[in-house]
């Protein structure tokens, strides 16, 4: 049986959670900005220019979304503690029986689902980073391990768009590039949805994995490695300052070997990109044409730069605080262990999982709030 007081502490507890909620997210604040974007979008040219417009109504929705979500926790979480109060008062002469009765037990399912919205709710306030929100660009590549190692990206690769599937996010494909014998060697994908780029960056890194090899007769334990590197897909205002000189880029074209529509296999449309100063290297194939191939690279170039112009600030910012340690690409971040026990374990958060089948069927939802709480706290 619920102790009543415990669980009048939990809804307090919630209650103080949500009111601290309300605070940082600013409520007055996100009601004027969607006051001035309803004004917009009532202006009878509002959508003649369609790509301005999809980005108001875009924004206007996700605002409105981030209202209603704190304002009904406040009203569901206020109407709880009303409708105990009031089951207290029946139940004053014999209350031992309160926690027996169906009402309460009506409160306790409602209360669950209450806090289940709230940790929805407290994953977006750890979410407001300047690009978090933005969609995101992951790319994958096979580390050491050889045929191995492709064939593990393949499943980091099947596990991401499983993860995107239960998000009812939508994936494209920009460039793949198959492996020798199995699996690929590197792969990257556009990923649109909402707080991409915040929750895959918990995925930004080196993933390790030790099984049995399905590819040697003596089955031998195996190690191997995939990178991934996770970049926010930014808008044209947000690198409309990253002027880049033809003289900088060096721009080799090659036949697809994805779709890219109907004549991609018969003409080199495909582009690779590299960035001399930066040596940043971009590949596109998903295009039908040459010349859409190499605006889409640009684009990905340039957020590119952009992202790792602000890794650098926030390395030096870090090292002028005193507490700068090396986090470059190639670093560690998650075991996958099939054999001899089985454990998915991230190495910065300590937070771990005995079925592994489930992390590869895309169910990282946790890996990212403790990611998420774990970032928080080393700001």
């Amino acid at each position: 049986m619920i102790d009543i007081q415990d669980f009048k502490n939990d809804i307090k507890q919630i209650l103080n959670k949500i009111n601290i909620g309300i605070e940082c997210v600013n409520l007055d604040e996100k009601e004027k900005k969607i006051k001035e974007l309803k004004t917009e979008t009532e202006k009878s040219d509002f959508w003649d220019n369609a790509k301005n417009a999809g980005k108001i109504s875009q924004e206007l929705a996700e605002l409105e979304k981030s209202r209603d979500l704190w304002v009904n926790l406040k009203l569901d979480i206020n109407n709880i503690s009303e409708m105990l109060e009031m089951l207290e008062l029946e139940f004053s002469e014999n209350i031992e029986e309160l926690g027996n009765s169906e009402d309460f037990k009506e409160i306790v399912l409602e209360f669950n689902r209450v806090q289940k919205i709230s940790k929805i709710a407290e994953q977006e306030l750890l979410l407001s980073g300047e690009f978090d929100s933005r969609n995101a660009l992951l790319e994958i590549t096979s580390g050491a391990g050889g045929t191995e190692a492709q064939d593990y990206s393949e499943m980091l690769l099947r596990m991401y768009l499983r993860f995107c599937e239960r998000k009812n996010w939508s994936v494209e494909i920009i460039e793949r590039s198959n492996g020798t014998e199995v699996g690929i060697k590197s792969c990257l994908l556009e990923i649109k949805g909402h707080n991409a780029f915040g929750l895959l960056m918990a995925e930004k890194g080196t993933h390790r994995l030790v099984r049995q090899s399905p590819f040697n007769a003596k089955n031998l334990r195996q190690t191997s490695f995939a990178g991934v590197m996770v970049t926010p897909e930014l808008e044209d205002a947000d690198v409309s300052n990253i002027e880049i000189p033809d003289s900088e880029i060096r721009i080799d074209t090659f036949r697809s070997s994805g779709s890219g529509g109907q004549h991609a296999n018969k003409t080199d449309s495909a582009v690779r990109m590299l960035h001399l100063p930066t040596k940043i290297t971009v590949v596109c194939e998903s295009q039908r044409s040459q010349h859409q191939n190499k605006e889409k690279a640009m684009q990905i170039l340039k957020s590119r730069i952009v992202q790792r112009m602000r890794e650098e600030e926030e390395k030096k910012a870090a090292e002028v605080r005193g507490e700068y340690t090396e986090a470059a690409w190639g670093t560690q971040i998650r075991n996958y262990v099939l054999h001899p026990y089985k454990l998915v374990k991230d190495l910065r958060t300590g937070y771990e999982v005995t079925n592994p089948d489930l992390v590869f069927d895309g169910d990282l939802d946790e890996f990212h709030q403790k990611f998420l709480e774990w970032k928080a706290g080393n700001v």
